[in-house]
C-alpha cells in the first residue's frame, strides 16, 4: 500500500493530537449507534476486539498471578472464554482477582490508549504493541476459527495504520479505540449483573457470580463495584489524556 496514497485518504483528519472532546464525541457517536437499527453490526468488529480484551484480561491475570493460560476462545456470536489452569489450593482471592480480570481489562486498556494517544509520536508504538499481542495471543492461546480468522485481520488492520497512516490519525485511531474498549463494559452491562451466563453452548458462572462464590456478596453488589471501578479508571484516563 503506497502511503501517499493512505495520507490523502485520511487528509480529512485534523493535524493536532486528540482532544477531551473528541474523546467525548467517539463516545456519543458509539452509543448512538448502540441504539440506532443496525448501529450494532457496525460494531460489530469492536465487539470482538472487546471480548479478546475482555477474555486476555482473564487469561493474564492468572498468568500473572502464578497460574497458567492455556487458550482462548472467541465466538461470532461476541462471546469467549478464557482457560486457565491454577493450583487448587488457590484461595478466593486469587480465584476473584482473575474472575475481576476480565471485566476490567477493557477499561485499563481503554485508559493506557487515551495516555498514548495523547502524543502522536507515542502512538504509533502503542498501535505496533497491540499488534503484536494480537498475534502472539493468536499463536499461543486463540482456539477457534473464528478467533483466526478475527484476530488476524485486526492485526493487519492495525499494522496497516500504524506503518502507514499519519500520527495524528495513528492517535485517533488508539483513542477510539479506547473509547470502544471503555465502553464494551456497560455494553455487556447485563452480564455484569447475571449470575449464570451461556458460554460456547454451557450455561457456566458469570465472572460476578465466581466472585460472590468465594467472597460471599452477592453478585449484584460485585456488579456495582466492578462497574464504578471501570468509570473510575475511564475517568483517570481522560483526565491524564488531556492534562499537559
Amino acid at each position: 500500500m503506497n502511503s501517499e496514497y493512505w495520507n490523502s485518504l485520511t487528509s480529512q483528519f485534523p493535524t493536532t493530537a486528540p482532544t477531551f472532546w473528541g474523546i467525548v464525541i467517539a463516545a456519543v457517536a458509539t452509543v448512538i449507534l448502540w441504539h440506532v437499527p443496525g448501529g450494532r453490526y457496525l460494531l460489530y468488529p469492536f465487539s470482538i476486539l472487546a471480548t479478546w480484551f475482555h477474555e486476555m484480561g482473564h487469561g493474564l491475570t492468572a498468568l500473572c498471578l502464578g497460574g497458567k493460560f492455556e487458550e482462548l476462545y472467541l465466538y461470532p456470536n461476541g462471546s469467549g472464554m478464557a482457560v486457565y489452569r491454577i493450583p487448587a489450593s488457590w484461595g478466593a482471592i486469587r480465584n476473584s482477582l482473575i474472575a475481576a480480570g476480565g471485566p476490567l481489562a477493557p477499561s485499563l486498556l481503554g485508559a493506557c490508549f487515551f495516555v498514548l494517544a495523547k502524543k502522536p509520536e507515542v502512538a504509533q508504538w502503542g498501535l505496533y504493541l497491540l499488534v503484536g499481542i494480537l498475534i502472539l495471543s493468536t499463536l499461543l492461546w486463540v482456539r477457534t476459527l473464528f478467533g483466526w480468522i478475527a484476530i488476524p485481520l485486526w492485526a493487519i488492520a492495525l499494522g496497516a495504520v500504524a506503518i502507514y497512516a499519519r500520527p495524528e490519525v495513528q492517535s485517533f485511531c488508539l483513542q477510539f479505540l479506547g473509547v470502544q474498549a471503555c465502553l464494551s463494559t456497560f455494553y455487556q452491562f447485563n452480564y455484569l449483573f447475571t449470575y449464570q451466563a451461556e458460554v460456547g453452548g454451557k450455561v457456566r458462572l458469570s465472572d460476578t457470580g465466581i466472585i460472590s462464590h468465594h467472597l460471599y456478596a452477592p453478585y449484584w453488589f460485585w456488579g456495582i463495584l466492578l462497574s464504578a471501578i471501570s468509570l473510575a479508571v475511564l475517568g483517570i484516563g481522560l483526565h491524564w489524556s488531556v492534562s499537559k
